[in-house]
Protein backbone atom coordinates (compact mmCIF):
# COMPACT_ATOMS: atom_id res chain seq x y z
CA UNK A 1 0.00 0.00 0.00
CA UNK A 2 3.14 2.71 0.74
CA UNK A 3 4.82 1.80 -2.47
CA UNK A 4 1.39 2.55 -3.88
CA UNK A 5 0.78 5.50 -2.14
CA UNK A 6 4.92 6.91 -2.64
CA UNK A 7 4.84 5.71 -6.83
CA UNK A 8 1.80 7.60 -7.01
CA UNK A 9 3.32 10.85 -5.36
CA UNK A 10 6.40 10.72 -7.59
CA UNK A 11 4.47 10.45 -10.60
CA UNK A 12 2.07 13.54 -9.72
CA UNK A 13 5.56 15.34 -8.93
CA UNK A 14 7.17 14.20 -11.90
CA UNK A 15 3.94 15.55 -13.89
CA UNK A 16 4.30 18.56 -12.25
CA UNK A 17 7.49 19.52 -12.80
CA UNK A 18 7.17 18.67 -16.16
CA UNK A 19 4.08 20.78 -16.27
CA UNK A 20 6.13 24.16 -14.58
CA UNK A 21 8.85 23.47 -16.90
CA UNK A 22 6.71 23.30 -20.08
CA UNK A 23 4.94 26.75 -18.37
CA UNK A 24 8.65 28.48 -17.96
CA UNK A 25 9.12 27.60 -21.56
CA UNK A 26 5.89 29.24 -22.58
CA UNK A 27 6.40 33.14 -24.01
CA UNK A 28 3.15 33.64 -24.42
CA UNK A 29 1.79 32.39 -21.00
CA UNK A 30 4.75 33.93 -19.45
CA UNK A 31 4.09 37.68 -20.77
CA UNK A 32 0.60 37.02 -19.65
CA UNK A 33 1.23 35.87 -16.41
CA UNK A 34 3.56 39.12 -15.81
CA UNK A 35 1.33 42.06 -17.45
CA UNK A 36 -1.49 41.18 -15.64
CA UNK A 37 0.44 40.65 -12.18
CA UNK A 38 2.00 43.66 -12.59
CA UNK A 39 0.91 46.21 -15.49
CA UNK A 40 -2.61 45.52 -15.73
CA UNK A 41 -3.10 45.78 -11.41
CA UNK A 42 -1.15 48.57 -11.67
CA UNK A 43 -3.33 50.34 -14.46
CA UNK A 44 -6.62 48.99 -12.88
CA UNK A 45 -5.48 51.41 -9.17
CA UNK A 46 -4.23 54.57 -10.51
CA UNK A 47 -6.48 54.72 -13.60
CA UNK A 48 -10.05 54.08 -12.57
CA UNK A 49 -11.78 56.54 -9.94
CA UNK A 50 -14.82 55.68 -8.48
CA UNK A 51 -15.99 59.48 -7.50
CA UNK A 52 -15.93 62.63 -9.72
CA UNK A 53 -12.71 64.23 -11.45
CA UNK A 54 -12.26 67.55 -12.99
CA UNK A 55 -15.86 67.54 -14.56
CA UNK A 56 -16.31 70.88 -17.04
CA UNK A 57 -18.93 72.76 -16.02
CA UNK A 58 -20.06 76.22 -17.52
CA UNK A 59 -21.91 78.86 -15.23
CA UNK A 60 -24.96 81.14 -16.55
CA UNK A 61 -25.26 83.68 -13.74
CA UNK A 62 -27.78 85.75 -14.25
CA UNK A 63 -27.15 87.80 -10.70
CA UNK A 64 -23.89 88.61 -11.10
CA UNK A 65 -23.81 89.36 -6.85
CA UNK A 66 -21.18 88.42 -4.52
CA UNK A 67 -23.28 85.42 -3.29
CA UNK A 68 -23.35 84.16 -6.30
CA UNK A 69 -20.14 84.10 -7.15
CA UNK A 70 -18.84 82.67 -3.49
CA UNK A 71 -21.88 79.68 -4.68
CA UNK A 72 -19.85 79.42 -8.04
CA UNK A 73 -16.35 79.58 -7.24
CA UNK A 74 -17.35 76.38 -4.61
CA UNK A 75 -17.58 74.56 -7.89
CA UNK A 76 -13.77 73.85 -7.97
CA UNK A 77 -10.89 71.29 -8.46
CA UNK A 78 -10.82 67.88 -7.57
CA UNK A 79 -14.56 67.40 -8.02
CA UNK A 80 -15.27 70.16 -11.12
CA UNK A 81 -13.33 72.56 -12.88
CA UNK A 82 -14.65 76.18 -14.31
CA UNK A 83 -14.60 76.41 -18.11
CA UNK A 84 -15.92 79.62 -17.87
CA UNK A 85 -19.71 81.43 -18.35
CA UNK A 86 -22.37 81.64 -20.96
CA UNK A 87 -24.56 84.14 -21.99
CA UNK A 88 -28.14 82.53 -23.04
CA UNK A 89 -30.00 79.16 -22.62
CA UNK A 90 -29.12 78.66 -26.41
CA UNK A 91 -25.53 78.42 -25.77
CA UNK A 92 -25.77 76.21 -22.67
CA UNK A 93 -27.80 73.94 -24.48
CA UNK A 94 -25.00 73.71 -27.59
CA UNK A 95 -22.31 72.57 -25.02
CA UNK A 96 -24.18 70.20 -23.13
CA UNK A 97 -25.17 68.98 -26.91
CA UNK A 98 -21.56 68.88 -28.32
CA UNK A 99 -20.41 67.42 -25.14
CA UNK A 100 -17.92 69.93 -24.25
CA UNK A 101 -19.48 70.70 -20.52
CA UNK A 102 -20.86 68.12 -18.27
CA UNK A 103 -22.92 70.29 -16.47
CA UNK A 104 -24.19 73.85 -16.76
CA UNK A 105 -24.83 75.65 -13.23
CA UNK A 106 -28.02 78.30 -13.69
CA UNK A 107 -28.04 81.05 -11.12
CA UNK A 108 -31.07 83.10 -11.05
CA UNK A 109 -31.66 86.71 -10.93
CA UNK A 110 -31.95 88.03 -7.57
CA UNK A 111 -30.30 84.82 -5.99
CA UNK A 112 -28.37 86.88 -3.76
CA UNK A 113 -30.99 89.14 -2.67
CA UNK A 114 -33.44 86.65 -1.51
CA UNK A 115 -30.85 84.63 0.65
CA UNK A 116 -29.65 87.95 2.49
CA UNK A 117 -33.35 88.97 3.33
CA UNK A 118 -33.69 85.34 4.72
CA UNK A 119 -35.89 84.10 1.79
CA UNK A 120 -35.35 80.85 0.00
CA UNK A 121 -33.51 80.52 -3.40
CA UNK A 122 -32.84 78.18 -5.65
CA UNK A 123 -30.45 77.22 -8.56
CA UNK A 124 -30.73 75.00 -11.90
CA UNK A 125 -28.53 72.08 -12.68
CA UNK A 126 -28.42 71.10 -16.21
CA UNK A 127 -26.21 67.91 -15.97
CA UNK A 128 -25.40 65.68 -19.12
CA UNK A 129 -26.06 62.47 -18.17
CA UNK A 130 -25.45 60.31 -21.74
CA UNK A 131 -23.05 58.77 -18.74
CA UNK A 132 -25.56 57.78 -16.22
CA UNK A 133 -22.52 57.63 -13.41
CA UNK A 134 -20.95 60.33 -14.20
CA UNK A 135 -24.19 62.06 -14.72
CA UNK A 136 -25.05 60.57 -11.03
CA UNK A 137 -21.90 61.97 -9.45
CA UNK A 138 -21.97 65.14 -10.55
CA UNK A 139 -25.21 65.56 -9.19
CA UNK A 140 -24.96 64.21 -5.81
CA UNK A 141 -21.79 65.92 -5.81
CA UNK A 142 -23.18 69.39 -6.66
CA UNK A 143 -26.30 69.10 -4.23
CA UNK A 144 -23.48 68.79 -1.55
CA UNK A 145 -21.69 71.65 -2.44
CA UNK A 146 -24.88 73.80 -2.72
CA UNK A 147 -26.46 72.32 0.16
CA UNK A 148 -23.09 73.35 2.40
CA UNK A 149 -23.62 76.45 1.12
CA UNK A 150 -27.08 77.05 2.15
CA UNK A 151 -26.29 76.16 5.67
CA UNK A 152 -23.50 78.34 6.14
CA UNK A 153 -25.93 80.89 4.65
CA UNK A 154 -28.22 79.88 6.83
CA UNK A 155 -25.59 79.81 9.97
CA UNK A 156 -24.55 83.39 9.38
CA UNK A 157 -28.44 84.78 9.48
CA UNK A 158 -29.02 83.26 12.73
CA UNK A 159 -25.89 84.86 13.84
CA UNK A 160 -27.83 87.92 13.35
CA UNK A 161 -30.65 87.51 15.14
CA UNK A 162 -30.88 87.59 19.28
CA UNK A 163 -29.30 84.89 20.88
CA UNK A 164 -27.87 83.84 17.96
CA UNK A 165 -27.50 80.31 16.02
CA UNK A 166 -26.61 79.15 20.14
CA UNK A 167 -30.61 79.84 20.79
CA UNK A 168 -31.57 77.17 18.01
CA UNK A 169 -31.52 73.31 18.38
CA UNK A 170 -29.08 71.75 15.81
CA UNK A 171 -28.45 68.59 14.65
CA UNK A 172 -24.62 67.83 13.95
CA UNK A 173 -23.14 65.07 11.63
CA UNK A 174 -20.74 63.48 12.63
CA UNK A 175 -19.79 59.74 10.71
CA UNK A 176 -17.05 57.59 10.51
CA UNK A 177 -16.13 55.17 7.53
CA UNK A 178 -14.39 51.95 8.56
CA UNK A 179 -11.87 50.02 6.99
CA UNK A 180 -10.98 52.83 4.04
CA UNK A 181 -11.82 55.92 5.88
CA UNK A 182 -9.98 57.86 3.44
CA UNK A 183 -11.95 56.32 1.06
CA UNK A 184 -8.60 55.39 -1.24
CA UNK A 185 -10.66 54.52 -4.74
CA UNK A 186 -7.40 52.38 -5.67
CA UNK A 187 -7.31 50.56 -2.71
CA UNK A 188 -11.20 48.92 -4.02
CA UNK A 189 -10.04 48.54 -7.44
CA UNK A 190 -6.72 46.87 -7.39
CA UNK A 191 -7.51 44.25 -5.25
CA UNK A 192 -11.22 44.01 -7.30
CA UNK A 193 -8.66 43.87 -10.74
CA UNK A 194 -6.47 40.99 -8.84
CA UNK A 195 -9.23 39.32 -7.86
CA UNK A 196 -10.75 39.07 -11.66
CA UNK A 197 -7.36 38.21 -12.60
CA UNK A 198 -6.93 35.59 -10.59
CA UNK A 199 -10.24 34.39 -12.13
CA UNK A 200 -9.35 34.25 -15.37
CA UNK A 201 -5.52 32.71 -15.19
CA UNK A 202 -7.70 30.29 -13.22
CA UNK A 203 -9.43 29.39 -16.33
CA UNK A 204 -6.76 29.63 -18.71
CA UNK A 205 -4.17 28.14 -17.68
CA UNK A 206 -5.28 25.04 -16.70
CA UNK A 207 -7.17 24.77 -20.39
CA UNK A 208 -4.22 26.19 -22.24
CA UNK A 209 -1.97 23.58 -20.65
CA UNK A 210 -3.92 20.78 -21.69
CA UNK A 211 -5.06 22.10 -25.21
CA UNK A 212 -1.32 22.34 -25.53
CA UNK A 213 -1.21 18.71 -25.58
CA UNK A 214 -3.50 18.40 -28.15
CA UNK A 215 -1.77 20.96 -30.40
CA UNK A 216 1.71 19.08 -30.02
CA UNK A 217 0.33 15.69 -30.77
CA UNK A 218 1.09 14.71 -27.20
CA UNK A 219 -2.10 13.95 -26.05
CA UNK A 220 -1.93 10.10 -27.81
CA UNK A 221 0.96 9.53 -25.67
CA UNK A 222 -0.54 10.47 -22.63
CA UNK A 223 -3.61 8.28 -23.02
CA UNK A 224 -1.29 5.46 -23.58
CA UNK A 225 1.35 5.53 -20.76
CA UNK A 226 0.33 4.22 -17.39
CA UNK A 227 -1.12 7.39 -15.68
CA UNK A 228 -4.80 7.42 -15.03
CA UNK A 229 -6.31 10.34 -16.54
CA UNK A 230 -6.39 12.02 -12.78
CA UNK A 231 -2.72 11.86 -12.71
CA UNK A 232 -2.15 13.38 -16.32
CA UNK A 233 -4.95 16.20 -15.34
CA UNK A 234 -4.21 17.32 -12.11
CA UNK A 235 -0.57 18.16 -12.18
CA UNK A 236 -1.55 20.81 -14.73
CA UNK A 237 -4.26 22.02 -12.59
CA UNK A 238 -1.61 21.74 -9.69
CA UNK A 239 1.06 23.53 -11.32
CA UNK A 240 -0.48 26.16 -12.90
CA UNK A 241 -2.62 26.64 -9.49
CA UNK A 242 1.16 27.19 -8.23
CA UNK A 243 1.90 29.87 -10.74
CA UNK A 244 -1.30 31.82 -9.66
CA UNK A 245 -1.16 31.64 -6.03
CA UNK A 246 2.70 32.18 -6.29
CA UNK A 247 1.95 35.49 -9.14
CA UNK A 248 -0.69 36.48 -6.50
CA UNK A 249 1.46 36.47 -3.38
CA UNK A 250 4.27 38.67 -5.69
CA UNK A 251 1.44 41.35 -6.40
CA UNK A 252 0.53 42.17 -3.20
CA UNK A 253 4.25 42.49 -2.32
CA UNK A 254 5.74 44.22 -5.27
CA UNK A 255 2.54 46.13 -6.91
CA UNK A 256 -0.12 46.24 -4.69
CA UNK A 257 1.58 47.32 -1.03
CA UNK A 258 4.24 49.53 -2.84
CA UNK A 259 2.16 51.50 -5.10
CA UNK A 260 -0.88 52.20 -3.29
CA UNK A 261 0.37 51.91 0.51
CA UNK A 262 -2.69 49.61 1.19
CA UNK A 263 -2.76 47.78 4.64
CA UNK A 264 -3.14 44.29 4.67
CA UNK A 265 -5.50 43.93 7.72
CA UNK A 266 -5.95 40.17 7.65
CA UNK A 267 -3.96 37.29 7.31
CA UNK A 268 -1.93 36.87 4.12
CA UNK A 269 -1.52 32.87 4.35
CA UNK A 270 -5.89 32.87 5.08
CA UNK A 271 -5.94 34.61 1.69
CA UNK A 272 -3.45 32.73 -0.03
CA UNK A 273 -4.95 28.98 0.97
CA UNK A 274 -8.46 30.71 -0.02
CA UNK A 275 -6.91 31.70 -3.20
CA UNK A 276 -5.49 28.12 -3.43
CA UNK A 277 -9.05 26.71 -3.07
CA UNK A 278 -10.40 29.26 -5.55
CA UNK A 279 -7.95 28.61 -8.31
CA UNK A 280 -9.37 24.51 -7.27
CA UNK A 281 -12.79 25.26 -7.78
CA UNK A 282 -12.73 27.50 -11.13
CA UNK A 283 -9.79 25.13 -12.80
CA UNK A 284 -12.40 22.56 -13.18
CA UNK A 285 -14.13 25.04 -15.70
CA UNK A 286 -10.78 25.08 -17.38
CA UNK A 287 -10.53 21.48 -17.81
CA UNK A 288 -14.13 21.99 -19.19
CA UNK A 289 -13.23 24.37 -21.67
CA UNK A 290 -10.37 22.56 -22.78
CA UNK A 291 -12.40 19.29 -23.69
CA UNK A 292 -14.16 21.69 -26.18
CA UNK A 293 -11.17 23.09 -27.47
CA UNK A 294 -8.98 22.59 -29.91
CA UNK A 295 -6.73 25.48 -29.98
CA UNK A 296 -5.45 28.39 -28.17
CA UNK A 297 -7.68 30.70 -29.89
CA UNK A 298 -10.61 28.89 -29.16
CA UNK A 299 -9.88 28.62 -25.01
CA UNK A 300 -9.67 32.04 -25.08
CA UNK A 301 -13.17 33.14 -26.69
CA UNK A 302 -14.32 30.90 -24.56
CA UNK A 303 -12.64 32.06 -21.22
CA UNK A 304 -14.07 35.38 -22.60
CA UNK A 305 -17.38 33.98 -22.68
CA UNK A 306 -17.60 32.65 -18.97
CA UNK A 307 -15.82 35.46 -17.61
CA UNK A 308 -19.18 37.57 -17.95
CA UNK A 309 -21.66 35.68 -16.49
CA UNK A 310 -19.06 35.17 -13.57
CA UNK A 311 -18.00 38.66 -13.21
CA UNK A 312 -21.47 40.12 -13.47
CA UNK A 313 -22.90 37.53 -10.96
CA UNK A 314 -19.73 38.44 -8.66
CA UNK A 315 -21.36 41.42 -6.70
CA UNK A 316 -17.79 43.55 -7.84
CA UNK A 317 -19.70 45.87 -10.83
CA UNK A 318 -23.22 45.87 -8.99
CA UNK A 319 -23.81 45.74 -5.53
CA UNK A 320 -26.43 42.64 -4.93
CA UNK A 321 -28.92 44.87 -3.40
CA UNK A 322 -29.28 46.65 -6.20
CA UNK A 323 -30.34 43.79 -9.04
CA UNK A 324 -33.45 41.91 -9.24
CA UNK A 325 -34.20 39.27 -6.49
CA UNK A 326 -33.65 36.39 -9.31
CA UNK A 327 -30.26 37.51 -9.93
CA UNK A 328 -29.54 37.91 -5.86
CA UNK A 329 -30.43 34.22 -6.20
CA UNK A 330 -28.03 33.25 -9.07
CA UNK A 331 -24.83 35.06 -8.24
CA UNK A 332 -24.11 32.46 -5.01
CA UNK A 333 -23.84 30.42 -8.02
CA UNK A 334 -20.85 31.92 -8.90
CA UNK A 335 -17.91 30.94 -7.00
CA UNK A 336 -16.37 34.48 -7.72
CA UNK A 337 -19.17 35.94 -5.33
CA UNK A 338 -18.19 34.20 -2.57
CA UNK A 339 -14.11 34.74 -3.49
CA UNK A 340 -14.74 38.57 -3.44
CA UNK A 341 -16.78 38.49 -0.04
CA UNK A 342 -13.87 36.83 1.59
CA UNK A 343 -10.95 38.54 0.17
CA UNK A 344 -12.25 41.70 0.79
CA UNK A 345 -12.69 40.65 4.11
CA UNK A 346 -9.43 38.83 5.09
CA UNK A 347 -7.56 42.02 3.16
CA UNK A 348 -9.64 45.44 4.13
CA UNK A 349 -11.72 43.94 7.17
CA UNK A 350 -9.45 41.69 8.86
CA UNK A 351 -11.88 38.95 9.26
CA UNK A 352 -11.15 35.27 10.11
CA UNK A 353 -12.10 31.64 9.36
CA UNK A 354 -14.70 31.86 12.34
CA UNK A 355 -16.21 35.26 9.99
CA UNK A 356 -15.88 33.69 6.42
CA UNK A 357 -17.26 29.71 7.66
CA UNK A 358 -20.08 30.53 5.40
CA UNK A 359 -18.79 31.70 1.96
CA UNK A 360 -15.46 29.19 2.45
CA UNK A 361 -18.19 26.33 3.10
CA UNK A 362 -20.29 27.01 -0.22
CA UNK A 363 -16.88 27.47 -1.67
CA UNK A 364 -15.59 24.28 -0.76
CA UNK A 365 -18.88 22.88 -2.05
CA UNK A 366 -18.66 24.78 -5.67
CA UNK A 367 -15.10 23.50 -5.95
CA UNK A 368 -15.62 19.96 -5.60
CA UNK A 369 -18.97 19.71 -7.83
CA UNK A 370 -17.30 21.99 -10.88
CA UNK A 371 -13.41 20.05 -10.33
CA UNK A 372 -15.19 17.20 -10.42
CA UNK A 373 -17.33 17.90 -13.68
CA UNK A 374 -14.37 19.73 -15.62
CA UNK A 375 -12.18 16.51 -14.84
CA UNK A 376 -15.07 14.14 -15.73
CA UNK A 377 -15.79 15.82 -18.88
CA UNK A 378 -12.01 15.97 -20.30
CA UNK A 379 -11.25 12.17 -19.03
CA UNK A 380 -14.35 11.31 -21.18
CA UNK A 381 -12.35 12.85 -24.73
CA UNK A 382 -8.71 11.36 -22.91
CA UNK A 383 -10.36 8.09 -22.66
CA UNK A 384 -11.24 8.20 -26.44
CA UNK A 385 -8.53 9.10 -27.58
Amino acid sequence: MMERIRTWLDRTAAMTAKELKQLSRDPVLLGVLVYFFSADIYMAGVGVHMDLRNAPIAVMDHDRSATSRELIHRFLPPYFSLKGSVGSAREATGLLDRGEVLAILDVPTDFGRDLLRGGSASVQMQIDASNTVLGTLATADAARIVGRFGAEITAKGLGRMPGGAAAFPMVQDRHRVLYNPNQTDSWFMSISELLTVITMLSLMLPAAAAVREKERGTIEQLAVSPLSPFQVLFPKVLAMGLAVVAGTAICLHLVVLPAFHMPIRGSLALFLAVTALYVFATSGLGLFIASLSRNLAQVVMLVILLMMPLLLLSGSWTPPEAMPRGLRWAMHLSPLFHYIEMGYGILLKGAGVGLLRVPLLALALQGGVIFGFGMWRFRRQLERV
